[in-house]
């Protein structure tokens, strides 16, 4: 087994069991749409196993360090899987920041963490000299979820075809979708409940 090949079972395991089990709804929705964009493609290559994400950034350091950012071009209510890896200590850097829940998160190298990218504002501290970190981001960009909702094509493309009524429940549609996507979130009953034996 190659090396690139063990990482990619190592991070799409992890990150589909975390985003099934605690974003059932979500990962639906997901698997869904990038099984509907095979179908309707079926040229394009989906180079990352059985990931429900459709893109994958692999930063490969040494020394991997974000600035405090969001995500804009991921789907708003949706989720992006980060596995940290590399040899430092978690316990002086590495940390994982999210500004606007006022957290920091020990980040030690091996561990997925799903965060809503789009929509919280993110970033790593610092490792110390010497040390070597790297990150494989999973994500899948909003532009996918609008180019089958518009019948696979833009909104350039469905704003140039589509009738005036079609163009009227399409506005209506997208002021609709955020709160459907947010009601798509997990509440902590519900995942309790869907985790308890029976």
């Amino acid at each position: 087994m190659s090396y690139c090949h063990s990482i990619h079972l190592f991070a799409n395991a992890r990150s589909k069991g975390i985003f099934e089990a605690f974003a059932a709804n979500t990962f639906g929705l997901y698997r869904d749409d990038l099984n509907a964009l095979f179908t309707a493609h079926p040229k394009l290559v989906h180079w990352f196993g059985k990931s429900v994400f459709a893109g994958c950034s692999f930063n490969m350091g040494p020394y991997t360090v974000t600035w405090p950012h969001t995500d804009s071009h991921n789907l708003a209510f949706g989720w992006c899987a980060i596995t940290a890896l590399g040899l430092f200590n978690p316990d002086r850097g590495g940390h994982l920041i999210l500004w606007d829940l006022g957290l920091i998160i020990r980040f030690p190298p091996g561990l997925t963490i799903l965060i809503p990218s789009a929509l919280l504002t993110h970033s790593n501290i610092p490792i110390s000299e010497g040390e070597v970190r790297y990150s494989i981001i999973q994500y899948s960009s909003s532009g996918l979820f609008r180019w089958l909702y518009n019948g696979l094509m833009s909104d350039k493309e469905y704003d140039e075809k589509a009738s005036p009524e079609q163009k009227r429940k399409r506005n209506e549609d997208r002021k609709a979708r955020w709160g459907n996507g947010i009601r798509m979130l997990s509440l902590w009953n519900d995942i309790c409940r869907q985790h308890t034996p029976q």
